[in-house]
């Protein structure tokens, strides 16, 4: 191999000295009378005008050897190393729109990885999701194997930053390694001296983006949103599967770039229910499993004065799957007065409004300031007018939530086993009925309780999306699930959905805590319209082509060789003196 192979263009000069030892001058003929006279002479390479016969000559093989041993010098041969290794790391794009272009995939590195290997004795191969911290995928020395394990994976995740996967690459490869992000989707520039093969091309995609259910006349009905990611209008169907049925297919049209909602009566009592469109080349989002959403029972306990009624009222109606309880110890949410003359706190989980019966105080002054906190997120205070009241005695371990000045306004307290929003002030001597934040804060502090309690609920989830899921402690917990077609799949911890649509069991012990149907709904990973293939392809660079190799041991012999050639034929080919002078 050659460290710069064009230095072999030098070898063009054969043909031309070969071609100048053709041309050969004709002697001239000259008669005398004493022949003794006559030096014994040889031709010469002189210049002519017409060609002869190739006169091989000490100078002619000369200058041949100095044109080779000169290209041989020009060229910088370098040598394999022994036990040299070249280090290739890729990493593999895990988003699901990946799913599309396994074939491609395969094909990409089947021709492009055994290049890779380069000028080096061995190649080591990594393979990596793009998932951060993700296990990796293989490592060795077999592009079979590699091939065999790309073609095993499965992408699921939602659009990803490489980069954390790109600089694990690097590290593993090092400086003078390869690192290759393997995409379905070119970019501009990568991090860490990376190399992209982007597989990807635009395809056409129609597929569910979302579901919602209301109830209607007592029926549960079901609303689904179908959209048309292509540049071109397309017609589909649909179909409602259950486990003992499937509807007749019905067909549709849809618009380029267009939504379309589809809607029916949920199937009472039906079990493994999907909406089911018409395949294409990605499938993920052709299959909308769904259940009868069904959320945790808040059981809640009211106890305000009269003058609070309707602010509890307001709140009761707002609140969904809730069932009234007499119990104020054993309910989950409380909502109760606290009187500062008769002071005493609810054994449970609650919501306290301070009353004050003495006097009405002037309005408080001074700006009002939002503490950080996910149950103040993204709510204005500013338009809050309170007056003077008694107050409830604030605790050290009180986590503030609104104040005005120094004046505590609402607080959260945090025991082991329960949760109180206190509002320190008369809620009858404000206008926090016409504050919008007012309820906000209410129904997040509701579906935070709501959350921890321990119950059976059936949702309808997103693949990979989180899920809180409140259990005992010292009880074993189960998860079960299933993808769309009924097999069964691998399940993820039970605090995240799994990554293919289908079905989802939690339970702990004899207690269910989770049925859920999952769904494909993200709409970057699904618009397949600007996917396109890479037009270069990964390469060695010079540090690592000399890493492996070592140059030319005996370029100095070669120079010297090469001195001593042009010496010889300059000395053959250098005029001749006359020996005498030939007198008549």
């Amino acid at each position: 191999m050659f460290g710069n192979p064009l230095g072999l263009l030098s070898l063009l000069a054969i043909p031309a000295i070969v071609a100048i030892h053709y041309l050969q001058q004709k002697s001239i003929r000259l008669p005398i009378s004493t022949m003794f006279l006559l030096e014994r002479t040889q031709r010469e390479a002189n210049s002519g005008r017409r060609f002869e016969r190739l006169i091989p000559s000490v100078p002619l093989w000369m200058q041949v050897l100095a044109v080779l041993l000169l290209a041989w010098l020009l060229s910088e041969p370098r040598f394999k190393k022994e036990n040299s290794v070249q280090r290739v790391a890729i990493v593999i794009d895990a988003s699901a729109s990946m799913t599309v272009f396994k074939k491609e995939t395969v094909a990409a590195l089947k021709k492009i990885v055994p290049k890779l290997r380069g000028s080096a004795s061995a190649m080591e191969l990594t393979l990596l999701p793009s998932t951060p911290g993700a296990d990796r995928l293989y490592t060795g020395t077999s592009v079979d194997e590699l091939l065999a394990a790309i073609d095993s994976f499965r992408p699921d995740s939602g659009l990803l930053d490489p980069s954390y996967s790109l600089r694990l690459a690097r590290s593993i490869v090092s400086k003078n390694g390869i690192v290759i992000f393997l995409t379905d989707t070119p970019a501009e520039a990568l991090p860490y001296d990376s190399q992209i093969i982007s597989v990807g091309r635009p395809v056409g995609n129609v597929g569910f983006t979302g579901i919602s259910f209301a109830e209607n006349e007592g029926t549960l009905t079901w609303q689904a949103i179908i959209r048309n990611y292509s540049e071109e209008p397309v017609k589909r169907s649909w179909s409602l599967k259950t486990k003992t049925s499937t509807t007749e297919a019905r067909v549709f049209e849809i618009g380029a770039k267009s939504f379309v909602t589809i809607q029916a009566a949920f199937p009472e009592g039906a079990e493994d229910v999907r909406i089911a469109l018409s395949p294409d080349d990605f499938t993920l989002d052709d299959t909308m499993p769904m259940i009868a959403p069904r959320p945790k029972v808040l059981e809640l306990h009211t106890a305000t004065s009269t003058a609070c009624r309707e602010l509890t009222d307001k709140l009761l109606r707002s609140l969904a799957a809730t069932l009234p309880s007499n119990d104020a110890a054993s309910c989950d949410l409380a909502i109760t007065s606290y009187d500062p003359l008769d002071p005493s706190l609810p054994e449970s989980n609650a919501i306290l409004f301070v009353e004050d019966p003495t006097s009405v105080g002037k309005y408080l002054k001074g700006g009002i300031l939002a503490e950080a906190h996910p149950l103040m997120d993204g709510i204005n205070w500013q338009s809050l007018l309170v007056r003077e009241t008694l107050q409830l005695p604030r605790q050290p371990s009180d986590r503030v939530l609104l104040w005005q000045e120094k004046r505590p306004l609402i607080f959260l307290r945090e025991n082991s086993d329960k949760r109180i929003l206190c509002f320190n002030f008369d809620l009858r001597l404000s206008n926090t009925s016409q504050q919008p934040a007012f309820i906000v804060l209410l129904h997040r502090f509701a579906e935070m309780i709501r959350s921890e309690k321990i119950a059976y609920q059936a949702l309808n989830l997103e693949t990979n999306q989180p899920i809180c899921i409140a259990t005992a402690t010292g009880l074993t917990i189960e998860a079960a699930a299933i993808d769309a077609s009924g097999k069964s799949i691998t399940t993820p911890p039970y605090d995240r959905a799994p990554s293919l649509p289908g079905f989802l069991t939690v339970s702990q012990g004899e207690t269910p805590l989770l049925q859920a149907a999952i769904h494909f709904a993200d709409t970057r990973e699904a618009d397949l319209s600007a996917c396109a293939p890479t037009e270069t392809e990964p390469f060695a660079n010079i540090a690592t082509f000399e890493l492996h190799t070592t140059p030319d041991p005996f370029a100095r012999i070669w120079v010297l060789a090469l001195l001593a050639t042009l010496m010889v034929a300059w000395r053959f080919t250098a005029p001749k003196e006359r020996a005498g002078e030939v007198k008549v």
